[in-house]
């Protein structure tokens, strides 16, 4: 077999982005990830040549194939989250998936979720804490586009410019100082009185009352 010519197609149905996947045999190897209106995503594999040492200063040379590299890949990257996990990934039999593999692939990827979300909801009966719900459980829950009790994205939160306080984006008034930063907003809600005239308006109706 030419081994320099003996290519595979590693296929990534997954939006999950992998870190670079290291070997001795090929150095270091990023797996593509789909772009956006992408269905999945390949990185082609190509044969390789391993180097055994022997001792004595000796070594030999061996054909690594292509599917042999992307099939230890595959392995690692979907045993990532312990027995019969499934990430998304997995060889083709040819240069570009079917559809028959694509759509197995995909029932094994939803299956997987269903499991990991299955796994939270019980949690959450149990302990109702959303700290032992793990970021795995959550993003499954969001690839399957299911509300869940225990699925939150916390927001980022800014500092009071009066007091230094932590506050939530967007909030009209500060609760620990009580400072109004936005006072069109606080005044919808009726927390400051709503101000109908401006200064220059005040101004004008002043000059308009000296003129009489």
């Amino acid at each position: 077999m030419n081994t320099q010519n003996d290519v595979v197609a590693l296929v990534n149905i997954s939006t999950q982005k992998w870190p670079p996947r290291h070997r001795t045999y090929f150095g270091s190897l990023e797996i593509r990830t789909p772009e956006p209106g992408e269905a999945f995503a390949i990185t082609p594999i190509h044969a390789c040549k391993g180097i055994m040492d022997l001792g004595d200063k000796r070594t030999m040379e061996f054909p690594i194939t292509a599917r042999e590299i992307a099939d230890d890949l595959v392995r690692e990257i979907n045993g990532d989250s312990g027995e019969g996990s499934f990430h998304g990934v997995f060889v083709a039999a040819g240069p570009m998936p079917t559809e028959a593999e694509l759509a197995e692939a995909h029932r094994k990827l939803d299956a997987f979720h269903r499991r990991l979300v299955d796994a939270a909801d019980l949690e959450w009966e149990r302990s109702h804490n959303p700290m032992f719900i793990t970021d795995l459980e959550r993003r499954a829950a969001r690839e399957l586009k299911q509300d869940k009790p225990w699925l939150y994205d916390p927001k980022p939160q800014a500092e009071c410019p009066a007091c230094g306080e932590k506050i939530k984006a967007g909030v009209a008034v500060c609760r620990s100082c009580r400072a109004i930063l936005n006072r069109e907003k606080a005044a919808e809600f009726g927390l400051v009185p709503r101000v109908t005239e401006t200064p220059l308006d005040l101004m004008k109706l002043r000059e308009k009352g000296s003129a009489k």
